[in-house]
């Protein structure tokens, strides 16, 4: 059984490089958009069991897409960004955390702070890569069983971010 690590992802595979190639070319408000819907959409549901951790990473989601629809003042979200990161420090900290949803909340606040810092929206990716391969293939797998699911998890990112790129977005 291979050691479980908190972030998966090859920074130098071809799905890695792409993405970070591409994150360079958007704005902040395009990369956080992309990166709170990816989150919503492939990694909060993964903390489902974990009904705190859950909804802070929910209402954390909630405030940011208010934010991007001009209804909060980054001052306001930052509070909500710090409150989940300590959120997802304190579970990390707890005895019955589980690898997946540990990982899945710290993809959802790491893709939250996107907002704050635009390169998050690359980080994130590698906690939520940890999240599904740890879901997918269970907690007793070799690693490269990981390593090809992270692989996986990031192609799946860079096609969903290719989908909602903006050409030559000034950034």
């Amino acid at each position: 059984m291979a050691a479980l690590r908190k972030m998966l992802g090859d920074m130098n595979s071809n799905a890695a490089t792409a993405l970070m190639r591409l994150i360079e070319t958007q704005s902040k408000e395009t990369l956080t958009r992309w990166a709170a819907a990816y989150a919503k959409e492939h990694y909060l549901l993964l903390i489902k069991e974990e009904p705190e951790i859950f909804h802070q990473m929910e209402q954390t989601i909630s405030a940011v897409e208010n934010f991007l629809n001009k209804e909060m003042t980054l001052k306001e979200l930052k509070l909500h960004l710090a409150g989940a990161r300590s959120a997802a420090k304190e579970f990390a900290d707890s005895r019955t955390a589980d690898p997946v949803s540990l990982a899945a909340a710290r993809a959802v606040s790491t893709a939250c702070a996107a907002a704050q810092t635009p390169t998050n929206a690359f980080g994130f990716l590698l906690y939520g890569a940890a999240a599904c391969a740890y879901h997918s293939a269970g907690l007793s797998e070799a690693a490269a069983t990981y390593d090809r699911l992270a692989e996986e998890e990031l192609q799946g990112a860079l096609q969903s971010l290719q989908a909602v790129a903006v050409p030559n977005e000034p950034h």
